[in-house]
């Protein structure tokens, strides 16, 4: 060896036992080179796929993991995101507001957020903090999820008609809405 040679191309002598690592090392990956392709040429003689030795999409998978993929494969993250602001409803409005208001539907179209409360003063109460909810829960999804936050009073009792009641008559509909 000359002193001009940079030490980068020094390649060190193997011997005996590095020999035979890399030998074992190239012939492994020979082996998994021919197997692959015999593999492949089997799938394609037998017309479909099978389940075998090594991993692949058609192998069992944990339930969460499997529960992502259908998500991501319908493409529901949205949907399941609004769906897990409603499990956390007392964590984002805060639980006074979410003993008085639940969160009822989301309509991914028109991405308004609809919220029923238990008395006209709760909905009111919730009509004045709604840019602020809104703003707090595109902050948590994502900007633009929610776009209208649509507060509803509380349901009013059931309207029947009987000897008590006029047809058409709407009773006390001021307390209820």
């Amino acid at each position: 060896m000359s002193t001009d040679e940079p030490a980068a191309k020094k390649t060190p002598e193997l011997s005996g036992v590095d020999l035979a690592r890399v030998a074992l090392r190239a012939a492994k990956e020979q082996a998994r080179a021919r197997g692959d392709a015999a593999q492949q040429k089997k799938q394609a003689r037998r017309g479909g796929l099978r389940s075998g030795a090594r991993a692949d999409g058609r192998d069992p998978m944990a339930l969460g993991a499997a529960i992502n993929r259908l998500i991501t494969e319908r493409g529901w993250e949205t949907p399941a995101a609004v769906g897990g602001v409603m499990g956390r409803w007392p964590q984002i409005v805060g639980d006074d507001l979410a003993k008085h208001c639940v969160p009822e539907r989301y309509d991914e179209d028109e991405r308004v957020l609809a919220v029923r409360c238990d008395s006209t003063a709760w909905a009111t109460q919730l009509r004045l903090l709604a840019p602020q909810l809104v703003a707090r829960l595109n902050e948590d999804l994502g900007h633009g999820t929610v776009r209208l936050l649509k507060v509803h009073g509380p349901g009013g009792p059931a309207r029947r008609f009987g000897p008590l009641r006029a047809p058409g008559s709407t009773g006390p509909g001021d307390t209820y809405g």
